[in-house]
């Protein structure tokens, strides 16, 4: 009963002109909440949402307005909408700091950080998310609240490559939630490393199902180091995969890697090798095949030149490093401060010097 949910908040607004503004701003986020608990809803939740925003600033019950705009900003990101919700964000921002909501101010600046980090710019994303984290030290922040920041931590963290810390950022983020039995739980879960552990506890046995799996298969096709088992997983598991966005960068991430590594495996007995056999052995498409080495070569995963004309990739040998170099640069160096000393002496010297005459 969506709609009637929806209608019933236009029939309610001659009794929120008589009720106190806390009460009418607790009945409607409570209207929207019940909305949000029906499937494909989306659109109808940001129609309500919009409508709400454009009443409270008629009849001005700050309050409700900016819980409800916040609110219109993460269905905005749900739905990818990334720079309108960025937009409602920044005006709402200033606004919120003016009132020092610091529970509300936490709840815009992580917003903030998720979306600047969905719009590739982690730095900014890193400076949202140690605003959020500055405003949560001076309030109590809820379980729910305080695992969205651990969360986020955790994102942060391992696009920063630092895994392990990552890991316990998203651990303490799924027992936060487990604790209250809150269903995102298993969303957290799917973040996490060590799949064997995780799913073996006693807690995640309680969330198994197409997630776990997922998380499971992933890892067994990764430490088989199988590129047909990957793709494999990534054409079954495909809506639990893709439908998170950083799950998504980082599986992406981990294939690029597996297809390097097993494309290094692949041309280390040859000096001159064609192609298209490389890519016979590999099982993927030649042209793929082709942009992967260039890329390599670029990224000097290893030395080598490709001979488009015959189709071929030529490897050269590591270049092994002279030490010649670095004594001289290093005995260069030491001569280089010898020479300062030496003029500093000098220098003192002939002041003294004045200083007698």
């Amino acid at each position: 009963m969506a709609e009637d949910l929806r209608a019933l908040l236009t029939q309610l607004r001659p009794l929120f002109a008589v009720i106190p503004k806390a009460k009418t701003a607790k009945i409607a986020r409570g209207t929207i909440d019940c909305v949000s608990k029906i499937p494909g809803t989306s659109d109808l939740q940001l129609a309500l949402c919009k409508e709400l925003v454009l009443w409270a600033r008629a009849e001005k019950p700050a309050l409700l307005r900016q819980r409800v705009e916040t609110r219109l900003a993460t269905l905005l990101l749900e739905t990818k909408e990334y720079a309108e919700a960025l937009a409602q964000l920044t005006n709402l921002l200033t606004e919120v700091k003016g009132v020092d909501d610091k529970l509300l101010l936490v709840e815009i600046h992580l917003l903030e950080s998720k979306l600047h980090f969905l719009l590739k710019d982690p730095p900014k994303a890193r400076t949202a998310f140690t605003a959020a984290k500055k405003a949560a030290n001076a309030v109590y922040i809820p379980p729910n609240q305080q695992s969205v920041i651990d969360l986020q931590c955790g994102i942060l963290l391992a696009e920063d490559k630092e895994y392990k810390t990552a890991y316990s950022y998203f651990f303490e983020a799924f027992e936060a939630l487990n604790a209250v039995e809150d269903p995102r739980a298993i969303f957290r879960t799917n973040e996490a490393g060590g799949v064997a552990g995780m799913i073996s506890s006693k807690a995640g046995h309680q969330y198994l199902g197409p997630e776990l799996d997922a998380m499971k298969a992933v890892a067994d096709a990764h430490s088989k180091r199988s590129l047909k088992s990957f793709e494999k997983v990534l054409r079954d598991y495909k809506d639990q995969l893709e439908k998170d966005p950083v799950m998504y960068h980082h599986i992406s991430s981990l294939y690029d890697t597996l297809v390097e590594q097993n494309l290094c495996r692949l041309i280390e007995p040859f000096s001159r090798v064609e192609i298209s056999h490389i890519a016979e052995l590999i099982e993927l498409p030649v042209d793929f095949v082709e942009k992967k080495l260039a890329q390599m070569i670029l990224d000097k995963e290893f030395a080598g030149i490709l001979d488009q004309g015959a189709g071929h990739i030529i490897i050269f040998d590591d270049p092994k490093k002279d030490a010649l170099f670095s004594a001289a640069l290093e005995t260069i160096s030491r001569i280089g401060k010898v020479v300062d000393s030496l003029c500093q002496f000098f220098s003192d010297y002939a002041l003294k010097g004045f200083a007698l005459l």
